[in-house]
């Protein structure tokens, strides 16, 4: 049992062949403004600087 607790708990932090950095998991974002966002689950993160919607990915990279 305190095994699949520790399973839920863990965050995975994901590099993306050039693109966005994936994170899942058990966590709190919060953004340069200090606003909150409890436990989304998963985000992906944009690593290129060219996202409008910073700090997540809206695939700017791709243009």
């Amino acid at each position: 049992m305190e095994d699949n607790k520790k399973q839920e708990q863990q965050t995975i932090v994901e590099v993306t062949d050039s693109g966005p950095l994936k994170v899942t998991g058990n966590f709190i974002l919060k953004d340069l403004k200090r606003d909150r966002m409890e436990s989304p689950e998963e985000v992906l993160l944009c690593m290129c600087g060219n996202s409008r919607s910073k700090p997540f990915c809206d695939c700017s990279h791709k243009k």
